[in-house]
């Protein structure tokens, strides 16, 4: 596949920290480099590297869910001049509840029938215990080595699997296959190195064409060793920390890297090749010191990216800040250089693989290391998880460190971009490479979703909390969305059930199309919500910010919520109303619609209030109990109102108790009526609760 680039939507001078405060920010005059769109190049990749579905069939699946994997152990032969793959993986497995008579993983091997000197991995031998298997069944890539000796249930069991072989690169795709051998690299736009280099990437499928494993997500190893021995001067890149060096015969050397952090199958990785390294550090508060390795094809390169490298440690601070430490603080973070298309990056676990260093992809892959590495998806149809909130790392980091101005244009960007799409963020055919890593819908939809969440609670410091609970909740584990989900409604004090149903599994989106008209202080704004797949998705429940511009150039938001099709709401105005915003600051994925329109037609719907007086209400907003500063002696109820106009509180009330109960009611914006004997309203007020 030609390899594709993507223009950065927009650049911005650097200024003071914006909405969110990072633990540093760089100078003001230091620009953030343009770059391509780290969502759509990332997606690209994959893309381009699996074409081929889940390798794995059903029935050989059953037979590895018989164990879990707690440890792999690479040891293997690798240069930087080929695919020859050559050594042994020792997997330790602990049995499932019934003895293990058999044991499965998968291998590539090339198909039936293909020509003599097709790439292919070859099995020398498989010892589960010390003991050679005597009969080894390969059908496509399902390996099945059946044991000499049964493993007793939940048993702990080490196999060895010996093998060696070509890796298979067939050039189909921007970036390779599992594991990719190039013989140039690049630097900045416009410069082409000669550069020997092979290196891994294995999401979703592809681990396999490099190593024996089990590809399963929800089946992440506790731990992991990666050896490789290699020719001076190459170094290698892993996982984890170098432990050391060993300097063998004929100018070879072996690095050896730990990781005792758990690990998915995916996220285990090499690169290899003569780097040049560079290591800088970052202190996030309340943690350790955390260092960043980073192996740069030469001088030329670092001297090139340095200044966009040293953003990482101000990166890892911020995002420390808001979702918790960085989760593998005490290993280190860092990244191994590799030709994967220009701005091309790949979240491997401590180590990512980036192509270069531009503001937004650092920003990305690094956020994976929470949303994905730490907690993964629990399955491809919630990949969403790992890659939206990627994505939503890059406007976290232009909030925190570019202007608002610069956020705001990835926000418009990634709206225009997932609506070219009108389907879901939920992958119902997890063995399509192309929909799971969908531009549209799995990045920027899904970085689209997660801040309507935010939009939702209204409250950063709840928005954070819950990603922070996430984190702990699940790290060294998988989620499904439906986790997700239980941890937003424990912030939010309800069932979230409607706004994932619409958002993620639903289809399409909403246009607003408004009307209103001002008599006195008093407003009514009649709006129509249309759905673009109503057969799919009829209506979107959401609440909607509306800014009101009256003529001396002053403003005013509401916050109102669309439970119907076509709704009309009443408030008071601070002023004259010369024009109406819908969705000002583009929190909801909403279709671009024309601006509400005056319309004198419309009446108010409220009776004569003349006379009325306001009432003074604390605390504001309030929380459960609602208190006034004093009420008309003759009151004899209170009514409250939603912004809809339905009445959803009624409660007897006197002068001398004005207290209102509002823990009952959803978090929103309300109206206050007392009411006297005759039904005669004697005050009214607005309110919002949280």
């Amino acid at each position: 596949m030609h390899r594709r680039l993507y223009a950065l939507f927009a650049s911005a001078l650097l200024s003071a920290p914006g909405l969110l405060l990072a633990q540093s920010t760089p100078s003001a005059s230091q620009q953030i480099a343009a770059g391509p769109d780290a969502g759509l190049v990332c997606a690209a990749g994959r893309i381009a590297s699996a074409q081929r579905i889940a390798t794995s069939s059903v029935t050989h699946r059953a037979r590895m869910n018989r164990y879990d994997v707690k440890y792999y152990k690479l040891d293997l032969a690798l240069e930087n001049t080929s695919l020859n793959v050559a050594g042994s993986v020792l997997m330790r497995v602990r049995v499932g509840s019934q003895a293990l008579d058999s044991l499965a993983f998968e291998l590539y091997q090339a198909p039936a029938g293909s020509p003599a000197g097709t790439a292919t991995l070859l099995i020398d031998s498989v010892v589960v215990n010390g003991k050679r298997s005597p009969g080894i069944r390969r059908v496509g890539q399902d390996v099945t080595a059946r044991l000499a000796q049964l493993a007793p249930a939940n048993a702990l069991a080490d196999a060895r699997i010996y093998y060696h072989g070509t890796a298979p690169s067939g050039n189909s795709a921007a970036i390779g296959n599992g594991l990719s051998n190039r013989t140039q690299g690049q630097i900045g736009y416009n410069t082409t190195i000669p550069y020997n280099i092979t290196y891994s990437l294995s999401e979703p499928f592809s681990a396999h064409e490099w190593f024996p494993c089990k590809q399963v997500l929800t089946d992440k190893a506790d731990s992991c060793d990666v050896w490789v021995t290699t020719t001076l001067p190459n170094k290698v890149g892993s996982n984890g920390v170098l432990t050391r060096t060993v300097t063998l015969p004929n100018n070879k050397v072996r690095y050896e890297w730990k990781s005792r952090y758990p690990i998915d199958y995916y996220l285990i990785s090499v690169a290899v090749a003569p780097y040049v390294e560079y290591v800088n550090y970052a202190h996030p508060a309340g943690g350790p010191t955390v260092p960043i390795v980073n192996y740069l094809y030469n001088q030329a390169a670092l001297t090139y990216y340095q200044s966009e490298i040293d953003r990482t440690p101000g990166f890892i601070e911020n995002y420390s800040s808001l979702v918790g430490l960085y989760p593998f603080a005490n290993e280190k973070y860092g990244h191994s250089m590799a030709p994967l298309g220009l701005g091309g990056g790949m979240e491997h676990q401590t180590m990512t693989t980036q192509d270069g260093f531009f503001f937004n992809l650092t920003a990305h892959e690094l956020f994976h290391q929470w949303f994905g590495d730490n907690v993964t998806c629990a399955s491809w149809e919630d990949i969403w998880l790992n890659e939206g909130f990627a994505s939503y790392g890059e406007y976290l980091s232009y909030q925190a460190f570019a202007t608002p101005a610069s956020a705001r244009s990835w926000m418009d960007n990634a709206h225009s971009t997932a609506q070219q799409n009108s389907g879901s963020v939920y992958v119902a055919d997890t063995t399509n490479v192309n929909r799971i890593f969908s531009t549209a819908l799995t990045y920027k939809k899904g970085a689209a979703v997660i801040h309507m969440l935010r939009y939702l609670l209204n409250d950063d410091v709840k928005f954070f909390r819950a990603l922070r609970t996430y984190q702990t909740t699940y790290r060294a584990s998988t989620a499904h969305t439906a986790d997700l989900q239980r941890i937003f409604e424990a912030e939010a004090g309800r069932s979230l059930t409607y706004f994932f149903q619409q958002w993620f599994r639903g289809n399409g989106y909403p246009t607003f199309n408004g009307r209103w008209n001002q008599v006195g202080s008093a407003v009514v704004l009649r709006v129509t919500e249309t759905a673009s797949v109503p057969t799919v998705t009829p209506f979107f429940d959401t609440e909607v910010d509306y800014r009101l511009t009256f003529t001396n150039g002053s403003t005013q938001t509401v916050r109102l919520r669309q439970s119907q099709a076509t709704q009309t709401f009443q408030f008071a105005a601070a002023g004259t109303v010369s024009s109406i915003a819908v969705d000002p600051d583009q929190w909801i994925l909403d279709l671009p619609a024309a601006a509400p329109v005056r319309d004198n037609t419309l009446v108010l719907a409220t009776r004569a209030t003349a006379g009325v007086a306001p009432l003074t209400l604390f605390p504001v907003p309030c929380h459960n109990q609602l208190q006034l500063a004093a009420v008309p002696a003759t009151t004899t109820r209170a009514e409250v109102v939603d912004a809809t106009g339905r009445v959803v509180l009624r409660q007897p009330l006197q002068a001398a108790q004005p207290q209102i109960d509002t823990h009952g009611l959803a978090p929103g914006l309300y109206y206050l009526r007392l009411l006297g004997l005759n039904g005669n309203m004697l005050g009214r007020a607005q309110f919002v609760r949280e």
